[in-house]
């Protein structure tokens, strides 16, 4: 039997390139190269066995691991996940907001990558494996005002085409928002929305992801717009904050409503929502519900009471979960833009964790763990901090 009781928790942050840039309210945006910096969290079992994990360097600082990750982990059994993801949970109260669901979830994917790793098995069949291709919606980035980009509801028609032809089967606009000078503007939504559906016709599923704080009268006539353009469904178009007002709108609306995305509170916010009425499809993502675990778990609660579960974002936590379970249709590929290509592969990778064929189809790595096939030379080569 392998010793994996937890030796050492590192973290490692480095540079990389890139061509994002990243607006004044957070979203990113095709950007001159410059570089971008990332950390990788790294626990090491008693036998020397890894798991690693990225994140932002503000998730898991020094701070971060020091005053809570180190003093939960240390001297554990690797493999129990779930004693030691509720410890650090239980940490969350008194840390004045500095141990957030963003580390729990990067801590919890360094655990269930070091068990995949030492067992030679996947994540996703760790999970319980329910298949190993997912099929993908090609998600875009967020409206701009750059020529020829994403800056005119053509503009988002003729780059749809682009996505068909690439291979997917769905597409997700995201639309205008602050700073964007216009922004937000309903009309505007409803226009990107109509070009996408008169360019790719009647048989590629459409959703929106629109501006997260319209009030309740936009998100109904939107809504009530994308029914008439025959979209799968509507996103986070209001404060998620406010489960009556999702109440009130999927009471109004045809189109299933999916959500919370970014509302805080991981599985047991989500359950709140199930009860009261607030979404017809839920949503978590693996780094804002807290990890693998708990969004498993809110998988499970909805498929309990009948509905599906979308993942939310890419990458290859996200992805296990997508595999291991039934009730979502698709897997979050993205964020795509005209200047940007999505196949390029991170500097910090030797491949991509989500390589998606011709039919539109990611499939699953057959490595150990999350499947990441990380370049730790070049990560060594770039490294601006250790801890």
């Amino acid at each position: 039997m392998k010793n994996l009781k937890i030796d050492s928790v590192s973290g490692t942050e480095f540079t990389y390139p890139t061509c994002r840039s990243v607006d004044s309210a957070g979203h990113s945006h095709p950007g001159p190269p410059g570089t971008a910096r990332m950390a990788m969290i790294t626990i090491t079992s008693a036998d020397g066995q890894q798991g690693h994990a990225f994140a932002p360097p503000e998730v898991v600082r020094p701070h971060v691991l020091d005053t809570f990750v180190r003093k939960v982990l240390i001297g554990q059994d690797a493999l129990h996940r779930e004693k030691l993801w509720m410890a650090l949970e239980h940490w969350q109260r008194g840390s004045a907001g500095q141990l957030t669901d963003r580390a729990l979830a990067a801590v919890e994917q360094a655990l269930w990558d070091l068990a995949g790793r030492a067992l030679a098995v996947p994540v996703y069949q760790l999970l319980g494996g329910y298949r190993d291709k997912v099929p993908a919606y090609g998600s875009t980035m967020c409206g701009d005002e750059l020529p020829g980009g994403l800056s005119t509801p053509q503009e988002y028609g003729d780059f749809a085409l682009k996505l068909v032809e690439r291979g997917y089967k769905a597409i997700k606009l995201h639309t205008w928002m602050p700073p964007v000078k216009f922004a937000p503007d309903p009309r505007m939504d409803i226009r990107a929305c109509a070009a996408v559906r008169e360019a790719v016709g009647p048989d590629i599923e459409l959703m929106l992801d629109g501006y997260h704080n319209y009030s309740r009268t936009d998100a109904l006539t939107i809504g009530r717009a994308l029914e008439k353009l025959d979209f799968a469904w509507f996103e986070e178009m209001m404060n998620e904050q406010s489960s009556a007002s999702y109440a009130w709108l999927a009471d109004q609306l045809d189109i299933p409503i999916l959500g919370p995305e970014s509302l805080s509170g991981k599985h047991y916010s989500r359950a709140d929502w199930v009860r009261a009425g607030a979404s017809d499809i839920l949503r978590a993502g693996v780094a804002g519900t807290g990890g693998i675990g708990p969004t498993m778990k809110v998988a499970h609660l909805a498929e309990a009471f009948g509905m599906n579960c979308e993942v939310h974002g890419n990458g290859a936590a996200n992805l296990a979960v997508c595999a291991a379970i039934k009730n979502c249709r698709w897997y979050e590929r993205g964020l795509l833009h005209p200047f940007l290509d999505y196949d390029e592969v991170p500097a910090y990778l030797n491949s991509l964790p989500d390589p998606m064929d011709a039919e539109g189809f990611v499939h699953l790595s057959k490595e150990p763990g999350l499947g990441e096939d990380i370049n730790f030379g070049y990560i060594a080569a770039h490294t601006v901090a250790s801890y």
